[in-house]
């Protein structure tokens, strides 16, 4: 047994480590939705063949950063808390 009490071991760490990487996909994610609702309400509104559908390309636009700022908003509270308890 360690005598240390910030002594990790391995397992532990892996478990950690394991946590760091599922954080950071879920935060991509985010930012994967973000990507795709930006550009596709920018196609929406570029494209005249879908000019009856403007209000939802704008719709798009308007909440595409909400998922952006949910997304790094999660990643830093997570982290957070992972620095909190280890």
């Amino acid at each position: 047994m360690p005598s240390d009490q910030n002594t990790l071991i391995v397992r532990d760490f892996l478990a950690i480590e394991r946590t760091h990487l599922a954080n950071e996909r879920t935060f991509l994610a985010y930012f994967r939705t973000f990507i795709v609702l930006l550009s596709s309400g920018v196609a929406i509104l570029k494209l005249e063949a879908l000019a009856e559908i403007k209000d939802i390309g704008w719709a798009l636009i308007a909440v595409a950063p909400i998922f952006l700022f949910v997304g790094l908003w999660r990643l830093r509270r997570v982290k957070r808390k992972i620095r909190q308890h280890y």
